[in-house]
């Protein structure tokens, strides 16, 4: 497993990370003993990162990885989030952001947190600036090492790259979603700002497994948000017309090597990317993680591969994205 700086923190990291959604219940049904596989995969293969947030199963997601940290004493960088499960959208305050600073602590089991994001707050709320200060004061008194956003929009990040002590954005990118290329790489990279790169393969689209007729079980958010009924519309599927996305996958899978899953080539795709600082895949059983390990020691796309696919975006799925993007 290869590492990559995690921006101004200095700090190396997995380049391939663990995003743990999955274990709250959102993608269906995990139970405790599945999720210790999971994790204990993650471990053994190298993945250094976990991503969580106090949402995630209203703090399950949060409790499981602190319950694997206790037992195994394993040094994973953590990096969590605040702002939807309590305060969302209006009622912010410092006093309500320590109040869930420390249950996360307590659920965790851990003194201080690496990393807290905003978790996908209204924009009105990035403009204003008084959250970075909430957050500036929770670094201070020593809750969490540094701080970040989790954001919907390119234009959102860069609202938020405005505060200097700024420490990640995670954003959607995949092959479906190749718009922050244009101006925000270039800027992260200017103000050493990591990048997290949340729904790698849209939501499972680009693993190349579904056909239109795929179905999901009730609990799982790509049943009941398939159309953004629940939240934006521009994160189950990366905005995509759940049909429309499943015929777009196979129009991709010509370019996939023969050696590669089309899972593997979409992940290798984005690590392609010197600004990535990780990517943040999730998995419901160990062999998924196993797989998403795997791509730090595949070799990089061809060029031409990487030209094809951002044309490739531009003509044919740019256009159907639903949502701001």
């Amino acid at each position: 497993m290869h590492s990559r700086t995690f921006g101004k923190t200095g700090i190396p990291v997995s380049e391939v990370g663990l995003g743990t959604w999955q274990l709250g219940g959102d993608w269906g049904a995990v139970d405790e003993a599945s999720a210790m596989a999971i994790l204990t995969e993650a471990s053994e293969r190298g993945i250094s990162f976990f991503d969580t947030a106090d949402v995630y199963g209203r703090g399950t997601s949060e409790e499981l990885i602190g319950r694997f940290l206790k037992k195994t004493g394993y040094n994973a960088f953590v990096a969590t989030k605040l702002g939807r499960l309590k305060g969302y959208p209006d009622d912010y305050s410092l006093q309500l952001f320590r109040c869930c600073v420390e249950d996360s602590l307590k659920r965790l089991g851990k003194e201080c947190i690496d990393l807290t994001q905003l978790h996908c707050i209204p924009r009105k709320h990035l403009q204003s600036g008084e959250v970075f200060g909430w957050l500036s004061e929770l670094v201070s008194e020593g809750k969490i090492a540094s701080y970040g956003a989790s954001v919907e929009t390119v234009e959102e990040a860069l609202i938020c790259m405005d505060n200097p002590q700024l420490a990640s954005l995670q954003i959607i990118f995949n092959i479906f979603r190749q718009n922050p290329l244009d101006d925000l790489f270039t800027k992260a990279k200017e103000k050493d700002v990591a990048l997290i790169i949340r729904l790698p393969l849209a939501s499972g689209l680009l693993a190349g497994k579904f056909t239109a007729d795929s179905s999901f079980v009730a609990s799982d958010h790509r049943s009941y948000n398939r159309d953004g009924e629940a939240f934006s519309v521009g994160e189950t599927f990366s905005g995509l017309p759940f049909e429309k996305g499943v015929v777009l996958a196979e129009q991709i899978r010509p370019l996939v090597p023969d050696s590669m899953a089309m899972a593997q080539f979409a992940l290798r795709w984005i690590l392609d990317h010197d600004q990535v600082s990780v990517v943040i895949p999730g998995g419901k059983n160990p062999d998924q993680v196993k797989m998403n390990a795997s791509v730090s020691e595949l070799d990089k796309l061809d060029q031409s591969v990487h030209q094809k696919l951002r044309a490739f975006f531009d003509l044919e799925v740019k256009g159907h994205i639903r949502g701001n993007c």
